[in-house]
């Protein structure tokens, strides 16, 4: 069976990080292969203490994990300090033999920093020129880049091209923290073309959608799909779990 590996931390509530990856590639049929990067202590409604683990140890899970099977996909969460970031990007296969989606996760919904000032250089540095698609939301861009975060489409596009820039070869700009009835996330690549992706924007909200949309990508293209049409069918699953909630 095809598999994902994992690289993440983990959410006692169930709400994100992990246990939502896990939940959304057996949605997709992919089985996942796990190296756990911290663990958490938080809810839906707080971030009670955060603990990441050794960067030996984040490295020693990856080798175990694909000494067992073959990843298809990587998909990369929270990792909390900058050296489990150098850790990940020592243990990574080449991004030829195997296709990342890298979440930036920055910052908890209900509040806590998950990944610290130097860790998000070390991201920059060496995550993105691996990373086949980076998928931020406004605000993550706009910390990553060290801007004030988009207030406008171009504005979106033009941070989009600027992550580009930083080597990751194609960005999804999330646009769940901007207004009106369309929830549109923007595919831009390297090249600089744009693709919108739409849906209805709903009135809910839920911890994880992240998660889920970059583990339903990274599912696509370890299923063989390119890489556009992988981003929308994980939109079209983002979407059924924002309306489930309502």
């Amino acid at each position: 069976m095809t598999a994902v590996l994992v690289i993440a931390g983990t959410d006692p509530s169930g709400g994100a990080g992990l246990t939502r990856d896990v939940a959304t590639l057996a949605s997709f049929g992919v089985e996942a292969l796990c190296a756990v990067t911290a663990i958490t202590v938080q809810s839906d409604h707080d971030v009670v203490s955060v603990a990441p683990q050794p960067a030996t140890l984040v490295q020693a899970q990856i080798a175990a994990a694909l000494r067992t099977r073959r990843a298809a996909a990587v998909k990369i969460g929270m990792l909390g300090t900058d050296a489990i970031v150098l850790a990940v990007a020592a243990s990574l296969p080449p991004r030829e033999a195997t296709p990342l989606v890298l979440d930036p996760v920055l910052a908890a919904t209900a509040g806590g920093t998950l990944l610290d000032v130097p860790g998000r250089a070390a991201l920059c540095a060496t995550l993105l020129p691996r990373a086949t698609l980076l998928t931020p939301n406004i605000p993550e861009a706009a910390a990553l880049l060290g801007v004030t975060p988009a207030a406008s489409a171009a504005e979106v596009v033009e941070q989009g091209r600027a992550l580009c820039a930083l080597g990751v070869a194609a960005v999804l700009m999330k646009g769940g923290h901007a207004d009106g009835p369309a929830a549109i996330d923007w595919l831009i690549g390297a090249d600089g073309g744009v693709r919108e992706l739409r849906a209805p924007r709903s009135a809910a909200t839920r911890r994880g959608t992240g998660c889920a949309l970059a583990s339903g990508i990274a599912a696509g293209l370890a299923l063989g799909l390119p890489l556009a049409a992988a981003c929308e069918r994980a939109k079209q699953h983002v979407t059924a779990l924002l309306h489930s909630a309502t």
